[in-house]
Formats: C-alpha cells, structure tokens, sequence
C-alpha cells in the first residue's frame, strides 16, 4: 500500500527504510544489539552487560529483535538457550557507525563529550519524527518545495495543513531550512549530510551490500570514497547517563571486529558549538 504519491518503487524504499528504522530506535535496542557482538551469549550474560535494564525488561526486548529477523534464539536443551545475531542483524551493524560520523558533524555539541551510543541515539529520535523520512526524501530529490506541494506528495489522503506540525519539527531539528511563512523548505546542510545513512539503510533493507549505498538514485554520490574512522570498544557499557529519547535472510556476516566499533575516539576532540540552526540534541 502506498505511502506517499510519490512513484512506487520511491514509495517502496521510504517503507523499507522507515521499517528498518522503526525496528533498532526504541529504547535499548541498539545497545542490545551491541551488547550481542560476538558468540551468542546466555541470557544472564546479556543481562550483565546491559545491568541497568530492570528485571522483565530484557526479555521482552530480545523478542522483538528475534521477531525483527535480527537476533536468533538458539535452544540447545531445556536449560542453555543462546542468543546471536542474525546475519541481517550483523549487516545493519556497520551502519551505526556512519550515524555517529553525521552526528559528530553535525549535531548541537553539548558540555560533556557523548558517547558514540547517545549519538547514534540521538540521531534516530530525529529521523524516526512521524513522516520525517518521507519529508526529507522529497526535499532531497526536489530541492526546493512549498508546504501544500510537500503535503499533496508526502500525505496525499489526509488534509494539507496537517504538513506543518512535522516540518515545523524538521526545521527546529536543524534538517530542514526555510525563510519563513509561506516559503518554500529546503533541506538543511545536516539533512543533506543524511545521504550516507539513508542510502547505507535503504542498501541493507533491500539485502545490498552497503557499498551499494553511493549509488542510491536520490541519496547516493557516485564515486565517492568513504573515509574510514578509528573506533574502539565501548561494549561493556556502564548504567547510561540521562540519554535522549527486511526480516531475517541469508545476507552474508560483514567483516568488521567488535574493537572498530563505538565509542568514537574523537570524543576528546574540543566541542565548539554549531551555529543556531543546527540539529538539537
């Protein structure tokens, strides 16, 4: 069923990717799925690794990841049950580094240095607005649109004013600029900046290699080169500090290592702040 008017198969990998989306942003799950890096562990291993979860709230998480297709429960007899990651749920990994590099660059830079989890959670509390995808797509693919234009292609079946409230929220996100009433939206600079984590995510929805990513028809850059950045293991996360708010196929195992992954080691880097403007945290 279509989404927006826009062509099918446009309408099709916004839905995909919404969906990808909606399945790692609720609370806990990108640091469960973190927490799972490596050989499938027990549940009471998985419980100490995310210890600040209070009893009941595990198990009902792990659940809705095996039902995503991203973690797979293993019942090897009655009393040793193990969990994994599937290999999808291996693949969508690689992406959340890309998210904390657009994060780093762009986001409102707060007092402290965050944590490369608080970014990437940060960031998906932006993307996952209701019909932020959507809005950020035709804004990226049109450059240049009025509100009742954006609203007859983003939300064809429901009243045209109803654009604003999202857009508003858009625009005091820092993604998307205007000047003023009754002038056309543009992408800002940051949600341009969004090209390598939507076409990493729409690469994945769709059981690509996210390589593929650059060539995306709307948030690609063909020939670019990815500059690789150096992290290093933050797994064992302790009890987090005030944070912001396709299924299961035969997609191969990347080759990355727990060690290149989160906790950025640019968190010590001097944070000046952004322009107003800029995303909010």
């Amino acid at each position: 069923m279509a989404i927006t008017a826009l062509p099918p198969d446009t309408d099709a990998d916004i839905a995909r990717v919404t969906e990808a989306l909606a399945m790692i942003t609720p609370r806990w799950n990108v640091r469960i799925m973190l927490a799972l890096s490596g050989p499938p562990l027990r549940y009471s291993e998985i419980a100490g690794k995310v210890s600040w979860l209070q009893n009941g709230q595990l198990h009902p998480k792990l659940r809705a990841l095996c039902e995503a297709g991203l973690v797979q429960r293993t019942e090897h007899n009655t009393r040793h049950v193990t969990y994994g990651h599937t290999g999808r749920g291996a693949a969508l990994l690689p992406v959340l580094p890309l998210i904390v590099t657009w994060a780093e660059e762009h986001l409102e830079k707060t007092e402290r240095p965050l944590p490369a989890i608080e970014q990437i959670e940060d960031c998906l509390t932006l993307l996952t607005r209701r019909h932020a995808a959507a809005i950020l797509w035709v804004l990226k693919s049109r450059e240049e649109v009025s509100g009742r234009a954006l609203a007859r292609i983003v939300m064809p079946s429901s009243d045209w004013t109803n654009i604003y409230p999202p857009l508003r929220q858009l625009v005091a996100d820092g993604l998307v600029d205007t000047e003023g009433i009754g002038q056309p939206y543009r992408l800002s600079v940051a949600g341009d900046g969004l090209g390598p984590v939507f076409g990493a995510l729409s690469a994945w929805s769709c059981g690509l290699p996210l390589t593929q990513a650059a060539q995306h028809p709307v948030w690609g850059h063909p020939g670019a080169v990815p500059t690789p950045k150096p992290w290093v293991s933050n797994l064992s996360l302790s009890a987090p500090v005030a944070p912001s708010a396709v299924r299961a196929g035969g997609a191969p195992r990347p080759t990355w290592h727990n060690r290149d992954l989160f906790s950025h080691t640019a968190a010590a880097r001097p944070k000046a702040a952004l322009p107003a403007g800029g995303p909010r945290r």
